[in-house]
């Protein structure tokens, strides 16, 4: 492994004059393709596991969503033609002679996600499920087989994080993560889960461009729909005021034309009913945002197995690591971090690892305790994979 620390002279993200950053939520077509990537992963490490007492090689970060037909309408609405949900990818379907039902365990894995995610959508009536999951090649399962007792990158793939976020990055999740919290669809129910935010930061202040889908069954009227656009509007704001001291405007729907009738009215919450198709790795980067102006990887991380592939474990590794340095080391105000690993080499291993740091001037103490920090945390993989079939660390 060579082990890069450098110091960043760019403009930090923060501090450059504008700034753009994007966040879709669980609801949003990419999201759900993410989602569901992920959770076959995970249903399918569990059955390996139970079953063989070992993950086998798997790789199901193929999901394409073909959006379906609806027709909304205030009060009500009805979905017409059902979502498509194409599973695509690789999955060992054979052990020791023994076949491993994987068409269905993806076909069931994908609807428990909808159904845990999607409240209005039925996930039975509402979505067609196409599963095209098949055994990898020879020579990757083969290689996957060799790695049993130190795992081998499956793939040559770089990973990258960032740390801190800045006010933008902050302020847009938290917008999006007020919109789509269990509290607000509780106490407003007329607020799908498809939301999308984009931000942007100039002249010292901060706008939000908001997507949200309403569900017509909870609206009773143009009125009513304006109202809560406004409540929409307002909870974003709230919820970014509570992370940056900048001040906050949103925009939520801007397309709309009411002369015309045309609003953001869904009859299930996500446009996916109707409007927009989906694919996994499209939406939002590990740090759960889409940041244009920061280091960052093409690799979606969702539905690559948490053994050996890197294009899912550098990501999560590149992550931690850059805040894991602003967290524990003081003199580094910032820190990028990006690992490349190659093709059959130990995923504990990786090619290069290149730290840029924004601090003031060198310090041979500061690069000692990166250089710990990292190794630290290249031991902590094993416990990575383990923290990846609980689902509880959030990958988009």
């Amino acid at each position: 492994m060579q082990l890069s620390i450098r110091y960043a002279e760019r403009i930090a993200p923060g501090a450059a004059p504008v700034e753009i950053v994007e966040r879709k939520g669980a609801g949003h077509p990419d999201s759900i393709c993410d989602g569901i990537a992920e959770h076959v992963c995970v249903r399918l490490c569990q059955y390996y596991l139970e079953r063989f007492g070992l993950i086998l090689h798997h790789n199901v970060d193929k999901v394409m969503l073909c959006a379906g037909s609806s027709q909304p309408a205030f009060g009500g609405g009805e979905t017409r033609e059902p979502i498509e949900i194409y599973l695509a990818g690789r999955a060992a379907a054979e052990h020791a002679g023994v076949r491993i039902p994987v068409q269905e365990i993806a076909t069931e894995a994908c609807r428990e996600w909808l159904r845990a995610h999607l409240a209005h959508l039925d996930a039975e009536r509402d979505v067609r499920i196409v599963p095209r999951l098949r055994p990898g090649s020879r020579d990757l399962n083969w290689l996957f087989a060799r790695g049993a007792a130190g795992a081998l990158a499956n793939d040559t793939s770089c990973g990258a994080g960032f740390a801190p976020f800045t006010d933008l990055e902050r302020a847009v999740l938290a917008a999006e993560g007020a919109l789509n919290a269990a509290h607000t669809r509780q106490v407003h129910p007329a607020i799908g889960e498809d939301i999308k935010v984009m931000g942007v930061r100039r002249e010292g202040r901060i706008e939000l461009t908001v997507s949200c889908a309403f569900i017509g069954r909870f609206v009773s009227s143009m009125e009513e729909y304006l109202q809560h656009k406004r409540v929409a509007a307002a909870l974003a704001v709230e919820a970014a005021n509570r992370v940056t001291p900048l001040p906050v405007h949103a925009a939520v729907n801007a397309a709309d034309d009411l002369e015309r009738g045309d609003i953001f009215l869904t009859v299930t919450g996500t446009s996916a009913e109707a409007g927009d198709d989906g694919q996994t790795g499209r939406g939002n980067r590990v740090c759960g945002l889409i940041t244009p102006y920061r280091v960052m990887s093409v690799e979606g991380a969702a539905g690559k197995n948490p053994v050996s592939h890197t294009g899912k474990l550098y990501n999560i590794l590149a992550l931690r690591i850059a805040q894991a340095i602003v967290a524990e080391a003081p003199e580094a105000h910032s820190a990028d971090c990006v690992l490349v690993s190659r093709i059959g080499q130990s995923v504990d291993d990786p090619q290069v690892i290149d730290i840029a740091l924004g601090a003031q001037g060198s310090a041979v103490a500061l690069e000692r305790q990166v250089t710990q920090l990292v190794h630290a945390h290249l031991l902590q993989l094993r416990a990575l994979r383990e923290e990846l079939l609980t689902e509880r660390l959030a990958l988009f």
